[in-house]
């Protein structure tokens, strides 16, 4: 007995290497740290557990450093089958390091909504809120069993959840929060019972193991093994604010604080397509006639309804400037999901999927840049309407220069090169996958695109209405500014920085 229990309880023997999960775990160590210190440092010193946050994200930023150049596996089965938890490799780098640059961004600029809050924002709770969510968002690219999946993409939500409405006094702080929870909730449900059915049908949570188990489905499962599939795919087409389950972005990107919606718009949105692809090109491949006409449809109808949405806001409602920059996510979206879409359709599924991640990696500089720009000029006009940003040249000509650049990067116009580039390789992708109606559909909604970036743009130069108000922004704003206009044109300069993953994959 003794003999046949040894092999079963060294099967179930999990290594694990502590530099492969150092940088979230580091982040998520931080979360703790504030959290505890926030109950011993008084009020006049609260702002130190800002300063904290951000040297912790930097830190583990560089922490990815060590992991470049070879991959390494954790939390795995020993035996004649391995299988691991967690893996740390190429893709899993580059999104983490999309992650956590995306949140040490949001947190300088939430140093200073913090201080200009007047008390509205719990600190401490702020902060450990922030670090838990890019926690979990740093551990999900490097998920590769369902289970932790999940759990990495609840870890990362539920604490947006509250970061949304821990605006204190604002009602529609709170309505964009619970708007945005229940339909969250709601989608995690019924990914949860497609993971049950994925389950059911392979017996079986790990990626590897359920790519290749399910193409031997017996013929009486094969709808279940289909059904799960599809229901898996909501959960993350709910992260990714694909139509048609992105209403909740325009409500809550006005309702939450501006660094947080620049969060939801590049970190919220590389959760949810990191967690896309790995469900898709590694767990279902053998599916991809099943999820492949699918995604081309949501992207089709994500960009349509964003680009739609964006191009009918008023100049003169309230909070119409971070309106259109949410239905423009929306937009972008439907760009990101074609080259996943085109994996569907094409063997060199990794070539496909690398033109998403390129694209990404343009999308968030430019997009936190343009968010960083409208909490500028939230400081003095508090409505945030696109008319407020008439003659912006005349007060701050290097802002106004900064916001211009980074929508033109939005559409794919110089000097934004990277945009344009970026742009290209999804229109390739989708080509070379057959799916020439795709990227027809992309063209068209490129050209809509055009119309509303091309118009805010042109705004940013007219006369100022009255004596333009020259005001000097705090150094963790400008340090925010600096650091999305630097990365912007550096990455337009040398634009294979990133587009050399649309060409090699990543996997």
């Amino acid at each position: 007995m003794s003999a046949l229990a040894q092999p079963l309880a060294a099967n179930l023997v999990q290594s694990v290497d502590w530099l492969a999960i150092a940088p979230p775990t580091l982040t998520a160590v931080i979360g703790l740290v504030v959290l505890v210190a926030d109950l011993f440092v008084p009020e006049a010193r609260k702002p130190l557990l800002g300063w904290v946050s951000v040297a912790g994200l930097t830190a583990a930023a560089l922490l990815l450093l060590p992991l470049l150049g070879h991959d390494r596996s954790t939390f795995c089965l020993t035996g004649t089958t391995r299988a691991c938890s967690y893996t740390a490799d190429r893709f899993t780098l580059v999104v983490q390091f999309l992650v956590l640059g995306g949140a040490l961004l949001t947190a300088l600029l939430s140093v200073t909504t913090l201080k200009d809050g007047n008390r509205r924002y719990p600190q401490g709770e702020f902060w450990f809120l922030l670090l838990s969510s890019a926690a979990g968002a740093a551990l999900l690219p490097a998920s590769r069993d369902l289970a932790t999946l999940i759990v990495a993409l609840e870890v990362a939500s539920l604490p947006a959840f509250a970061l949304v409405g821990i605006r204190h006094g604002d009602k529609r702080s709170s309505e964009a929060a619970l708007k945005f929870f229940l339909s969250s909730v709601t989608a995690t449900a019924v990914s949860l019972m497609g993971i049950s059915f994925v389950y059911a049908t392979t017996g079986s949570l790990y990626l590897t193991q359920v790519a290749d188990r399910i193409q031997h489905v017996d013929g009486q499962l094969h709808t279940l093994a289909q059904t799960g599939v599809v229901l898996t795919l909501v959960g993350f087409a709910f992260k990714t604010a694909a139509a048609p389950f992105h209403f909740w972005v325009p409500d809550t990107y006005v309702g939450a604080p501006l660094p947080i919606a620049a969060y939801l718009s590049v970190v919220g949105k590389a959760v949810g397509f990191s967690g896309l692809i790995l469900v898709t090109v590694v767990a279902f491949p053998s599916y991809a006639d099943v999820w492949g006409p699918a995604l081309a449809a949501l992207a089709a109808l994500t960009m349509t309804v964003g680009n739609v949405a964006a191009l009918r806001q008023q100049a003169t409602r309230a909070y119409s400037a971070v309106r259109l920059l949410a239905w423009s996510s929306v937009g972008q979206a439907g760009y990101l999901l074609v080259p996943i879409a085109a994996a569907g359709y094409t063997r060199d599924a990794q070539k496909a999927v690398g033109s998403t991640v390129a694209y990404a990696l343009m999308y968030a500089a430019v997009n936190l840049g343009a968010f960083a720009v409208a909490a500028a000029v939230a400081r003095t006009e508090r409505l945030n309407r696109i008319s407020d940003y008439r003659g912006l040249y005349a007060r701050n000509p290097l802002t106004a220069l900064l916001l211009a650049f980074f929508l033109l990067c939005l559409a794919g116009l110089p000097p934004g090169v990277i945009g344009l580039f970026a742009k290209v390789t999804v229109f390739s992708a989708a080509v070379d996958a057959g799916l020439g109606w795709l990227a027809v559909v992309m063209a068209v909604n490129v050209v809509i695109a055009l119309y509303y970036y091309l118009q805010w743009t042109a705004l940013l130069f007219r006369a100022p209405e009255g004596e333009p108000a020259r005001h000097r922004l705090p150094a963790p704003l400008t340090a925010a500014l600096a650091l999305t206009g630097t990365l912007g044109v550096v990455l337009s300069g040398a634009p294979q920085l990133v587009l050399r993953f649309a060409a090699t994959g990543l996997f």
